[in-house]
């Protein structure tokens, strides 16, 4: 019978509703009158002559007020506090209108105390039936008031204001079954939350097997990325799925929803906390000044322009050869700074390559930094295509440079990579020999202005082409994981701490042709983080010991060029600086005059298509590079 009521209440018209709730306000209203008589009285009281009157009356004050206050817009499943105070108002306002009548109307035997104690309790009903028609409703997608078996177990870890929020969203979802709380607070433990008991974290386990939870959501967001690990390292023996809500900037105005959740991300499992940045460093080199990207429409390079954006630049110069690239980050900075902005957007399509367009570029504009992203970064690619990645890493980095120098820019910084130390594979070496460029040069105009940096960093997540999004793609698909080596180990980082550490390298350079390096705690190993991500979509890796398991990892050996770990620092020298977790290095460069002669000759080897002059340059050029593949790029092989 019940269900039944429900089922036709939610099948009414919202017209046909407003009726209904009218027609109950009506109702209680006249009941509000009676028992305030009834409570005052002591006994119960049946209205008699004129006083009839004014019991009768009150519902045709109450009811066009409650009518002005939107009583009946409010859908009274997702009734809330600010609502209950617009119901108070509004009950307020209707007595006082008709205690007004009462005290004008002169009526004998009417006492005066019936008016409060008629708004003790209009407020008390009039606001009660909504909770109680709020909790009646709220499921109506689950009427039984029984987990239906559409819906997952669901557990909020943190019960602060975020894991509120988060389960009083779920409260209306059909998706999701809120269970428990587990929180980290003594001072809460065992108390219960809109009926959820909150746990402590050593009953992890006794509550995901009792209450068959399905799915973890982590409602932390002001948690280090130390205690996020943990928390997840604790949930890798279980086969649920975690999945985390939004930082707190985005929880500031409470609008928490379902759709908010996204898969924990993997920076949160990187193990450290992200370097802080210095605002007087991120500024240095950008307020009010022309700023130039090269590669903006790249990963990095986009995600330098976002912040060098909000950093009050004059001027932001992106450079970009991909014209759909370009296009994307030009609207969406054109976007960041809206119209009010004062800061200007210029888009420039070409290649940086082209030493006159962009040496007419930074005049043109008065560019007074550049941080040059862009370059050809995929080390199986590159293997294949050896004189496109030495003539856009190398000669492209030459091009930039020599524009810099020829238009009086002030601040140079390269985007490096932890492959340029000691190589094994082409990219790593035209990567080594772009910072050797930069290293003479600055030798070579010691006395211009120019300041040239070297920023070194690990792998960045999320990058296109980087391992992770290939996991996640993968393991949506059902598997199999390609790991390609169970021993490989890398450093990684995310894409604005490497921007924010690129933008900062600039400003801390003391002379010009630093290097610069981030200690980046300790490297990742591959197959864990294969099995990690595995293990936190909810499901199992399939191994001889789970022969049952979901996905499984297979091993496809090194490819061209990939060694099994990375470093960052090329001999012994390094140094501190003023941010803690960025380091100095003090390494070996080549005389221009004698680099010029390498250059000059690997100009004749591309001229000429000569692979193997090309790469017996490169080892002659950069110290501890070691090929460990032969020549595979296929218009070698084809000679």
């Amino acid at each position: 019978m019940k269900h039944n009521l429900i089922k036709w209440f939610l099948s009414l018209s919202r017209v046909n509703k407003r009726w209904l709730m009218i027609l109950t306000d009506l109702l209680i209203t006249l009941f509000v009158l009676v028992s305030s008589f009834s409570l005052r009285l002591g006994e119960w009281f049946w209205p008699q002559d004129e006083v009839i009157y004014l019991i009768l009356v009150g519902p045709i004050i109450a009811i066009p007020i409650f009518i002005k206050f939107g009583l009946y817009r409010e859908i009274v499943r997702f009734i809330g506090f600010k609502a209950l105070w617009v119901i108070v108002q509004a009950v307020t306002l209707f007595t006082l209108f008709w205690g007004v009548i009462v005290l004008l109307s002169g009526i004998q035997g009417v006492p005066r105390s019936v008016i409060i104690i008629s708004w003790i309790i209009g407020v008390l009903l009039i606001g009660g039936s909504r909770i109680i028609g709020r909790w009646w409703f709220s499921r109506s997608s689950n009427i039984s008031g029984i987990k239906n078996n559409n819906q997952k177990n669901v557990l909020v870890y943190g019960a602060g204001s975020a894991g509120v929020q988060l389960a009083t969203a779920l409260s209306y979802s059909s998706e999701f079954n809120p269970s428990a709380f587990i929180d980290d607070d003594p001072s809460l433990l065992d108390h219960q939350i809109m009926g959820l008991k909150i746990y402590p974290s050593n009953s992890l386990e006794k509550i995901i097997i009792s209450m068959e939870i399905e799915e973890v959501l982590l409602a932390i967001p002001s948690a280090s990325r130390e205690r996020k690990n943990e928390i997840v390292n604790s949930l890798e023996g279980y086969s649920v799925m975690v999945r985390t809500v939004p930082g707190v900037s985005e929880l500031a105005q409470g609008n928490l929803k379902i759709d908010d959740l996204h898969i924990v991300k993997i920076d949160d499992l990187l193990g450290r906390n992200l370097v802080p940045p210095n605002l007087n460093y991120l500024r240095s080199n950008i307020f009010n000044k022309v700023v130039m990207v090269t590669g903006a429409g790249g990963s990095i390079g986009s995600e330098l322009c976002r912040q060098i954006a909000g950093l009050e630049p004059k001027h932001i110069i992106l450079f970009e050869q991909n014209e759909f690239s370009l296009y994307l980050i030009d609207q969406e900075l054109n976007e960041i700074v809206g119209n009010k902005s004062k800061i200007l957007i210029t888009s420039i399509l070409g290649s940086i390559l082209n030493n006159d367009k962009l040496e007419q570029t930074c005049k043109k504009f008065s560019v007074q930094t550049i941080y040059h992203s862009a370059a050809y970064k995929h080390v199986p690619m590159i293997e294949l295509n050896i004189f496109a990645g030495i003539e856009n890493n190398i000669f492209g980095t030459l091009s930039c440079a020599e524009a810099a120098i020829a238009s009086n820019v002030e601040v140079f910084v390269l985007i490096s990579t932890d492959k340029a130390v000691r190589p094994t594979n082409t990219m790593g070496a035209t990567k080594r020999f772009s910072e050797l460029i930069l290293q003479s040069l600055s030798k070579k105009f010691e006395n211009n202005k120019i300041k040239f940096s070297m920023v070194r960093f690990g792998n960045v997540l999320g990058s296109s082409g980087s391992v992770i999004p290939l996991f996640k793609k993968q393991i949506k698909n059902g598997g199999p994981v390609t790991v390609t080596d169970p021993k490989i180990v890398r450093y990684f980082m995310t894409i604005p701490e490497a921007a924010q550490l690129v933008i900062q390298a600039g400003s801390m350079s003391k002379r010009s042709g630093d290097v610069f390096l981030l200690d980046m705690g300790e490297p990742v190993k591959i197959l864990d983080l294969a099995k990690k991500m595995i293990r936190l979509s909810g499901l199992e890796v399939k191994d001889n010991d789970h022969p049952n398991g979901d996905i499984e990892i297979i091993y496809t050996g090194l490819r061209p060029g990939e060694k099994l770990y990375e470093e960052l620092l090329i001999g012994d020298s390094i140094l501190l600086t003023d941010h803690k977790l960025i380091l100095r290095s003090q390494e070996e460069m080549i005389p221009w005059v004698d680099l010029e002669k390498i250059l000059n000759k690997l100009k004749i080897s591309i001229k000429e298509r000569n692979y193997i002059s090309a790469r017996e340059l490169l080892i002659e050029a950069v110290p501890g590079f070691t090929p460990n593949n032969e020549i595979s790029d296929p218009m070698h092989l084809r000679r």
